[in-house]
């Protein structure tokens, strides 16, 4: 099937009908329409008997989805109910990743992103900016933090699935105590712990974490593996003691010479022979697509940075601080970058 790319014009058209183009794909998914059409093709007459729609209004619909490029047509006669329809490769599982409860996309909503809508001028001439009280960085508040922790916990079943691809599995299983910087809530941490049973994992994070991680290790019951360490790594050396260490989604929100400076302070804390893995969201169109809430929010918060990098700069980064035998693990959704003191 041939990729589907949009012009300019018609990419722009689709972008001022967005509220129009949402619609069409919450009534898509909330009719059942999007599973109907994810196995073999099925004829518009089919599908308008089998919901008890108008086949006219339901040609219109499915040229909505089609603009979209969501869905392919195969129309051999000017009869509009002989004509088929399926969706193209991938959308069933991106519609279930961004439409269903609990997504990415749907928890996002809870941030006060309204506070810069329709107001970007005066925010990019730096009049106007996201209020401390609706989110501060570094995080100020324990509601805040709860909240910022519990959105980053949704998207952590991809990054979880990079992780046990079988070259990070071979190397975690060799490590007895790994420390997660920056590690939320433990979301992560308590993931890992299910595959690795002879791995302890410490959470390091700002003080007021400790209950959140707590809450997860006593959850899932590994209170006797899954640790926390309180901390500011800004003003702070990283925890001693550990033969890993992992930056999951963290490194990014830093400016290039934080981050440089995080990798340091890793690599004087590891013990000799320890590993360094960065799992980030390494910059490109798609990541770029999926990350557009976080970079238009931010425009109104200058102290995070929340930059998607090229995977290159922590392979520089790693090198030049002498981090040895680098590599990237690229069997996931995700790449995740590794080195060795």
């Amino acid at each position: 099937m041939s990729e589907v790319v949009l012009t300019p014009r018609a990419l722009l058209s689709l972008l001022f009908n967005g509220q129009r183009a949402r619609d069409v794909l919450e009534a898509a998914h909330e009719l059942g329409i999007i599973e109907a059409l994810g196995g073999p093709p099925v004829t518009l007459g089919e599908l308008a008997a089998r919901f008890g729609f108008v086949p006219g209004r339901l040609f219109k619909f499915f040229d909505c989805l089609e603009s979209l490029g969501l869905v392919e047509r195969d129309q051999p006669e000017d009869n509009f109910e002989s004509a088929s329809f399926r969706l193209r490769d991938g959308v069933l599982p991106a519609c279930r990743a961004v439409l269903d409860d609990g997504s990415q996309e749907r928890d996002r909503e809870k941030f006060a992103w309204h506070d810069i809508h329709g107001q970007l001028p005066a925010v990019l001439r730096g009049e106007h900016s996201i209020t401390p009280s609706a989110f501060a960085w570094p995080i100020e508040t324990e509601a805040q933090l709860a909240d910022f922790e519990a959105s980053m916990a949704t998207g952590i079943g991809p990054m979880l699935e990079a992780f046990r691809q079988p070259k990070l599995y071979d190397v975690l299983k060799c490590q007895r105590r790994l420390l997660d910087v920056g590690g939320g809530n433990g979301a992560l941490a308590a993931g890992l712990l299910d595959v690795h049973e002879d791995l302890a994992i410490d959470v390091y994070n700002v003080p007021d974490a400790q209950a959140l991680v707590e809450a997860t290790a006593s959850s899932r019951g590994l209170e006797d593996r899954l640790g926390f360490v309180g901390g500011d790594f800004l003003k702070e050396t990283l925890p001693t003691g550990y033969d890993a260490m992992c930056f999951v989604r963290t490194l990014h929100d830093w400016p290039a010479d934080v981050s440089r400076e995080l990798i340091r302070k890793a690599f004087e804390s590891l013990e000799a022979g320890g590993v360094i893995l960065i799992a980030e969201e390494f910059r490109n169109p798609e990541r770029l697509a999926a990350q557009f809430f976080w970079t238009y929010f931010l425009m109104g918060v200058d102290s995070c940075v929340s930059r998607l990098r090229e995977v290159e700069f922590y392979f520089d980064a790693l090198d030049r601080q002498g981090f040895r035998e680098l590599s990237c693990a690229t069997g996931g959704p995700y790449e995740i970058v590794l080195g060795f003191r």
